[in-house]
């Protein structure tokens, strides 16, 4: 995610279209403090909505954890996991020392 000051919207406003235009969130800050979130318009926003959208896109860029995007895309946690796991994202990220513990469970 891009972060831009109010000043940069317009020193690099064609740098902040190009963003959108790729599909990426960007935050627009003043004095170093989140102002607020520039979100692409595309189909996805027309036909789901802005909530579960930036949800689903913070989650996407680890910016927030899987309950918190549920809760901001006013799912509950079986619902999101659901509905990010069809658009091909994962819900688990472990580690690979992580993913070998939790797999020796499995041959005990």
């Amino acid at each position: 995610m891009q972060s831009f000051s109010i000043r940069d919207l317009r020193e690099r406003s064609g740098v902040l279209s190009q963003e959108a235009e790729q599909g990426n969130l960007s935050v627009i800050t003043r004095h170093g403090h989140p102002l607020f979130i520039s979100l692409p318009f595309d189909d996805e926003l027309l036909n789901q909505g802005v909530h579960i959208v930036l949800a689903t896109r913070l989650f996407k860029e680890g910016d927030i954890s899987l309950g918190k995007a549920a809760k901001m895309a006013k799912m509950s946690l079986a619902e999101f996991t659901e509905y990010v796991s069809g658009l091909g994202l994962s819900v688990v990220d472990f580690s690979e020392d992580e993913l070998d513990k939790e797999l020796s469970f499995l041959d005990s």
